[in-house]
């Protein structure tokens, strides 16, 4: 991944001069990357072979551009004492959080932690500021109620104005899975610019070819027209049927905790210290959209629902999630009945004929 960027930046300008980081804690590939950058006569001084997550090969040092690929679903309890630990440190004195100070993921899937190195190693913006881009599943996209880890981070990275796009890519272009993933395109420079406050939707699921012969899971390619068309929608930021524009609060919830009063024996709202008990049985939760006024949605959807409901404002917390297939669901009406009962006959008959011969009825 590498090599084959500074390929490419080096087609845009033969006279740039890079210098090419990168961590790997297999050894085969750390060696075959290492060869690779040393056969192209590149640097390959800053390769280096280690544990992203527990020994950071570039602790303090920042990039202007970051690529990564993290692995899906791999758990990181083995590095969980290491992690835990700089997790713990929080934001510093000058108010750096710590590279998994935001929060942790489940630790049966590390690829969030990758994320947040990549956050960590951002140049500050008067130095000219960095853009990553990071291949997620979906999973980094909604798991995790409010509150929790996964959460915790997509909020400091929306309310940090991080997210500039997610382009979701075709099924069946890697060797190893055929499941949906996504890039994750991010940057510390969007202030001043049309994506301040914005966070760009791109559906490029359906933009792929067939391969004539399957590598593995690899069934599918991006043509280069393809490629094209996902970069112009990128770069001019258009809106229309696969992009779609969003305000970050759009993404943010408030997760309310909504009480029913306890009753006692005599039928009336059990009391303590004057106020009404809370019955643990009949606790519900509500999502409340950040755009929306608390009071007025539980005005509208609660209390004609329960009128003695109350708020437990105390435990309300804020949760992010990016629901991408629910913004380019399009509905598809089912088939007419009497289309399927002429299949299915048709296939019963086709069926009893079949029978027929081989039992020579």
């Amino acid at each position: 991944m590498i090599s084959v960027a500074e390929e490419y930046l080096h087609q845009l300008n033969a006279d740039t001069e890079l210098m090419s980081f990168g961590p790997e804690i297999n050894d085969q590939t750390f060696a075959i990357c290492k060869a690779d950058m040393l056969i192209k006569e590149n640097n390959a001084d800053f390769i280096k072979d280690g544990n992203t997550l527990s020994d950071d090969q570039f602790g303090g040092q920042t990039f202007d551009y970051i690529l990564s690929n993290p692995p899906f679903g791999r758990e990181w309890k083995n590095e969980k004492a290491a992690v835990e630990k700089e997790h713990k440190k929080g934001v510093d004195k000058n108010g750096y959080p710590g590279r998994f100070a935001p929060g942790l993921p489940a630790s049966s899937d590390g690829q969030m932690l990758f994320l947040m190195t990549a956050l960590s190693k951002m140049k500050p913006i008067e130095q000219g500021g960095t853009r990553i881009a990071i291949i997620h599943n979906g999973s980094p996209l909604f798991t995790g109620d409010a509150g929790s880890g996964p959460s915790d981070i997509r909020k400091y990275i929306i309310e940090n104005d991080l997210l500039e796009a997610i382009i979701a890519l075709p099924n069946d272009i890697f060797y190893n899975t055929g499941i949906a993933t996504y890039i994750w395109v991010l940057s510390n420079k969007k202030a001043g610019t049309k994506r301040e406050g914005k966070v760009q939707l791109i559906n490029a699921n359906g933009l792929y070819e067939k391969r004539r012969k399957a590598l593995g899971n690899k069934r599918n390619d991006i043509p280069e027209n393809a490629i094209v068309e996902i970069t112009r929608l990128y770069g001019d930021m258009v809106q229309n049927d696969i992009s779609m524009i969003f305000d970050n609060e759009d993404f943010g919830y408030t997760k309310i905790v909504v009480e029913r009063p306890l009753i006692g024996d005599d039928g009336k709202p059990v009391l303590k210290k004057g106020k009404k008990e809370p019955d643990s049985s009949l606790r519900d939760t509500e999502n409340v959209p950040l755009k929306e006024d608390i009071d007025e949605y539980f005005k509208r959807e609660v209390l004609p629902f329960a009128p003695d409901a109350w708020i437990d404002k105390k435990k309300s917390k804020v949760g992010y999630e990016i629901p991408f297939t629910r913004y380019f669901y399009k509905y598809e009406a089912p088939r007419p009945s009497s289309e399927i009962r002429d299949e299915i006959m048709q296939l019963s008959y086709e069926l009893e004929g079949s029978l027929e011969e081989v039992f020579d009825l």
